[in-house]
């Protein structure tokens, strides 16, 4: 068995104006892929490995179409090169946005199918924040996603995938996929499964698996992306028609049963509000998450907003991390450690996001790799703030060490997140999340919403719904 290997993995905002280009992305090809961590699953499977190529993005804004026709192009390239194989592989997110275009990963997907023929098994694997169309479910044969929001079964999900592949391929069974539309959509801030009653949805998956029915998975899309597919849905995954449908319609009732249950897991409120909890928190590290800002949901990262307001409460002892600035950075290591510079702060890439400008001492510099890696550490007041010259997130504790810091040390540690990271969360005490400004804001019913489905909540109001599943034109019943 000779598997076909790759895929495209990130998340975009419709709200956000900064177009994401190939510079943003990690591209792993070829043998990299293999030797990657993130793909490390792979040699635990008696199947040798035709690595194509995958790219992968912190998410952000839209890709620009020169960027996605690349990669795209260099992908099937990399397919065609690759024959013979006996089936595909590819790893996805399942909320990409290319300018100009709706569903880039059904675009993606039939693309592969067209090169592949329609006998060959296509197995995908699926972020739970994924909008899955039903072009999408047409153009393959086996699908997962992830069950875990925060996502620590990323390598689980991707292994279950190409799991039930190697399955098919060695049985000679034909699974198929079913889609059963729920109209509804969550931000993932209020879906966490480790709070109910998403936790409970989410563990309830596999009681729905048996001989027929391979896999059972909730889809709760993705809120910030205003595309004709964006819904929840369940997707089950199985060789009977008739019992993947029973399975669909159980997972697509139960989440529709709870829809008025789910809540955001911490104390949240304006950012005012919190601050003034966190004034009187004598406990430490306190984590105020900047939700508008976060960059894994796709926002812009480069907001001051928080900034702004510690400083114009004389805040002491607090952390900020990150910003992203790159003329901020860029003169930072042109003023050198030491030195006290006057900065501009926030509004870098988006000029509607909130900045400061104010006196800065440089504590610490760090080059990376490239100009684009760099990162600086500043002071303002009793104020250190993190600025990086790329969109990126700081929610691992080595982000911190590797700058010299201890996020557990300060009394505030403000991060530009939603729910925390699992290394986060640990350390919080407690965690605070603010309703903040930006592209990935969580005043959902507000968004502009002018190509999502009609009758989805909460942007319509609707109060009765009966399941109806979508099974793939692939199915064989």
């Amino acid at each position: 068995m000779r598997i076909a290997v790759g895929g495209i993995h990130t998340e975009c905002s419709t709200y956000s104006p900064v177009l994401m280009n190939i510079d943003d992305f990690r591209v792993m090809r070829d043998d990299e892929l293999t030797a990657d961590p993130y793909f490390g699953f792979l040699h635990d499977f008696d199947a040798t490995v035709a690595p194509l190529l995958h790219a992968r993005a912190v998410p952000g804004g839209p890709l620009s179409a020169e960027t996605y026709q690349t990669f795209k192009a260099e992908f099937l390239d990399r397919l065609e090169a690759a024959k013979p194989f006996d089936a595909v592989y590819l790893a996805m997110h399942g909320a990409m946005h290319v300018d100009g275009m709706f569903d880039a990963e059904g675009d993606w997907i039939s693309a592969v199918r067209a090169a592949v023929g329609p006998d060959m098994l296509i197995a995908v694997s699926y972020d739970l924040h994924g909008n899955v169309s039903q072009k999408i479910v047409d153009q393959v044969d086996i699908f997962a996603a992830y069950r875990t929001a925060p996502h620590i079964d990323v390598t689980e999900t991707m292994a279950a995938s190409y799991d039930m592949l190697i399955r098919a391929m060695k049985t000679g069974e034909r699974p198929g996929v079913v889609r059963v539309p729920v109209p509804l959509l969550l931000a993932g801030e209020r879906s966490s499964t480790e709070d109910e009653p998403g936790k409970s949805l989410y563990d309830a998956l596999p009681n729905h698996e048996n001989a027929d029915v391979w896999r059972t998975d909730l889809m709760i899309g993705y809120v910030w992306a205003d595309e004709p597919r964006a819904t929840a849905c369940a997707v089950v995954t199985g060789t009977s028609l008739a019992a993947a449908e029973i399975a669909g319609r159980a997972t697509a009732t139960a989440f529709w049963n709870v829809r008025d249950q789910f809540r955001f897991g911490p104390t949240t409120g304006p950012l005012d509000e919190m601050l003034d909890i966190a004034a009187t928190t004598t406990t430490r590290p306190l984590i105020l998450a900047d939700s508008g800002d976060n960059p894994t949901g796709g926002g812009v990262g480069d907001r001051g907003d928080v900034l702004a307001a510690l400083i114009a409460r004389d805040w002491q002892d607090a952390l900020i991390a990150g910003i992203t600035d790159r003329p901020a950075v860029d003169a930072c290591f042109a003023a050198k450690v030491g030195a006290t510079v006057s900065l501009k702060i926030g509004a870098s890439l988006d000029p509607a996001g909130g900045s400061v400008t104010a006196d800065a001492q440089i504590i610490t510099l760090h080059a990376g790799n490239t100009p684009a890696e760099r990162q600086a550490v500043v002071k303002i007041g009793g104020v250190t703030v993190v600025l990086a010259a790329r969109r990126r997130p700081y929610h691992d504790i080595a982000d911190f060490t590797l700058l010299g810091l201890d996020p557990k040390s300060v009394a505030l540690l403000v991060v530009k997140s939603g729910y925390l990271s699992p290394e986060l969360a640990p350390i919080a005490n407690p965690n605070l999340m603010a309703l903040t400004q930006g592209v990935v804001n969580q005043d959902i019913p507000r968004l502009a919403n002018k190509h999502r489905p009609k009758g989805t909540v909460p942007f319509d109001t609707i109060t009765d719904f009966t399941p109806t599943p979508c099974p793939s034109i692939r199915f064989e019943s």
